[in-house]
């Protein structure tokens, strides 16, 4: 990998676990400074090895920086002499004893804490994923504007506030006690579906998917798997339903951009071993009793990726877990979504008239699922609603797709 690339890629794999590991040792009251120590370390690393060359092992070098820029900081602060050094008892020796421990256990275990930390629901749901991209995701404050469509400047008072509220209530990163973990992680996993379902699917974005968001959620929900302590079916269900949407990511879209719809994606293009994983996840999902959202909209997805059995079967599995979610946590999006599955399962007509129930006559998917459902029993409702969706749709591709739709209707 070359320097330009590999400082990037870096930053996105070892920024987080230096600052988790700062903050774990200082407290998240320091977190500013923790950026800043991992920030001069990136920067140190752009300048010696544009002049030196990369060293042979580019990480343990940063760690080693990282490291050194610790001690000397709070060598000088009041910090150090005020706290660190009266929590380790002796202040002689603490001036030369600091380490930052990047032990692979520890850094584990520092990222964890502070997924906890960083989602927690003192913060709005918008600052907690723009604080988890950018200190979990190593996102720049750019990325996140442009990954979450706000401004830059918006995006810095976003962070800044999150930061903020955290230092004021005193937030540490102590892991939750077990009176408080399952509430608390049930936070932690509603953040992460919204920060995978951001990437996913915007409605407004140009470019309707994005992988890195996506990867990102995973990779965070990875670490509340690998711990004994967060490993619930619920993690596993969400994992599960992650695994099965990420195997269809390269049939969504075609050579030129444009959204494939399910039915007519080449089925070659799907991930077999993301499909396997899922299943794997979604077994794990099943040792436990309590049937979470995640469990449901997991096997929705699971049955998605069943190609060899009868269509008909297919989706009235597909119903049937619908009709159980809407039961467990109502939405008008769910329930638009069990519409298309009773069309599929049942007839058009049987879901037509449930959908003209639902109140989403704002959305430009509702439009756009009442133009299909008209499609072949009123042709004039179907240009209608087709005409509706394009005028209510944000995303560019969006419009495209259905202005292909709605010319060849009219055709």
């Amino acid at each position: 990998m070359k320097e330009k690339e590999l400082i990037p890629h870096l930053f996105k794999t070892e920024y987080r676990k230096i600052i988790s590991v700062l903050c774990k040792l200082f407290g998240i009251v320091h977190i500013e400074i923790a950026e800043d120590i991992a920030n001069d370390t990136f920067l140190l690393a752009t300048e010696t090895w544009g002049l030196k060359g990369v060293p042979d092992d580019p990480t343990a070098w940063l760690y080693t920086v990282a490291k050194n820029k610790t001690r000397d900081h709070f060598k000088r602060t009041k910090i150090f002499t005020d706290k660190v050094s009266v929590a380790l008892k002796d202040a002689q020796a603490a001036s030369y004893e600091l380490e930052l421990d990047l032990s692979e256990e520890n850094i584990n275990d520092s990222q964890l804490k502070m997924l906890f930390a960083v989602c927690n629901p003192i913060n709005s749901n918008e600052s907690q994923i723009a604080l988890a991209l950018r200190i979990l995701c190593g996102f720049g404050v750019e990325e996140i504007a442009n990954a979450l469509l706000s401004s830059k400047d918006t995006i810095n008072k976003r962070l800044y506030r999150a930061k903020s509220t955290l230092r004021e209530n005193n937030i540490d990163l102590s892991f939750p006690s077990s009176a408080e973990l399952e509430n608390r992680l049930d936070n932690v996993l509603s953040i992460l579906y919204l920060l995978f379902n951001e990437g996913y699917y915007s409605s407004t974005a140009s470019n309707t998917i994005s992988k890195e968001l996506c990867l990102e959620a995973m990779r965070l929900l990875y670490i509340l798997t690998e711990n004994e302590n967060t490993n619930v079916p619920s993690a596993n269900a969400l994992m599960a339903l992650f695994c099965f949407h990420s195997s269809r990511f390269e049939a969504r879209f075609d050579q030129t951009g444009q959204q494939v719809l399910y039915e007519d994606q080449d089925k070659t293009k799907w991930d077999p071993e993301l499909i396997d994983k899922g299943e794997y996840y979604l077994n794990l999902s099943a040792k436990g009793k309590p049937i979470s959202k995640y469990h449901l909209e997991a096997g929705i997805a699971f049955w998605h990726t069943r190609i060899e059995m009868p269509e008909k079967d297919k989706w009235i599995n597909i119903l049937q877990l619908y009709n159980r979610l809407l039961q467990i946590e109502y939405s008008p999006i769910t329930a638009l979504n069990r519409t298309y599955a009773l069309a599929m399962a049942e007839s058009k007509e049987t879901a037509l008239k449930q959908a003209l129930k639902i109140d989403l006559k704002q959305n430009h998917l509702y439009q756009s699922l009442l133009a299909e459902l008209y499609n072949g029993i009123d042709p004039a409702k179907h240009i209608h609603h087709l005409d509706l969706a394009i005028k209510l749709a944000k995303n560019e591709n969006d419009k495209l797709f259905l202005k292909d739709k709605l010319a060849k209707a009219r055709g």
